[in-house]
């Protein structure tokens, strides 16, 4: 009997998840994702009903992440609910949190690509933990992925990142800081980076990415690229017109920091 009420409420989930795509959400076209979505939401919801507060696209990211995989992103999907509970009870993080890694102007937004999704230009040298507090930095990360979600237009689920490594030096090299960014990206916001670009980077970086890298999944190291420095203007334009590129890869827009962008 508890067999056949389960069936019936993924059912019953499903269906209802169709017809709230139809009225305010993109279409999920696959039918097979869309089926997956449905059995994931019901599984979830049964265990923390705030699952009803997400739209399908987010479900359909967690299970992307996972190759598809129900059991595997229902985890990782419960685990970032409760996630967001603690960390931002509020919905978002004050920037008075934060006043400390926003004063140093390390990571700036503005323009989109060719599709539409919006850039962010982190800026390695400006990093320093030694002056800075982990607790905060952590905050900050979830803050800067926070913003550029709000960013997306309707029916756009991704972003690029541009990282910018000219300077960088040992001063800057805060590999837990680097771990816990990626922890964050890649269990609390998959699918949503597109493609980070690590542009000017000095020999001695390699260093520091050889420890990080391990830790990164086979998702996102397929969104990973490394640019020479004699192709970097022209490997950007690829994917983001002048118009939308930062002046100081020879587009036409001037860095804004983050907290300024609207």
């Amino acid at each position: 009997m508890e067999h056949e009420n389960n069936k019936q409420q993924v059912v019953e989930c499903v269906a209802t998840s169709a017809e709230a795509e139809q009225e305010n959400e993109p279409l999920i076209e696959d039918e097979m994702e869309r089926s997956k979505v449905g059995i994931m939401r019901a599984l979830c919801d049964r265990q923390d009903p705030s699952t009803k507060e997400v739209d399908d696209l987010m479900i359909r990211r967690f299970l992307r992440a996972r190759d598809m995989d129900i059991e595997k992103a229902s985890a990782l999907f419960l685990k970032y609910l409760a996630w967001r509970k603690t960390v931002l009870p509020k919905g978002y993080i004050p920037e008075s949190e934060i006043a400390n890694d926003l004063s140093h102007n390390k990571v700036c937004m503005q323009g989109h690509d060719k599709k539409g999704r919006p850039i962010i230009v982190i800026i390695g040298n400006r990093h320093s933990p030694s002056k800075g507090n982990p607790e905060e930095f952590k905050r900050f990360v979830v803050y800067t992925l926070e913003k550029i979600c709000a960013r997306m237009p309707r029916g756009e689920e991704k972003f690029r990142a541009i990282v910018d490594l000219q300077g960088w030096g040992y001063s800057n090299c805060d590999i837990r800081g680097y771990l816990a960014a990626l922890s964050t990206l890649q269990d609390c916001y998959p699918e949503r980076l597109d493609k980070l670009y690590f542009v000017r980077a000095p020999y001695i970086f390699m260093t520091a990415w050889k420890v990080i890298y391990p830790f990164v999944d086979t998702n996102t190291k397929k969104k990973i690229v490394f640019v020479e420095n004699k192709k970097l203007t022209p490997t950007l334009l690829e994917d983001i017109d002048e118009s939308q590129l930062p002046d100081i890869y020879g587009g036409k827009i001037p860095l804004t920091p983050i907290q300024d962008s609207h």
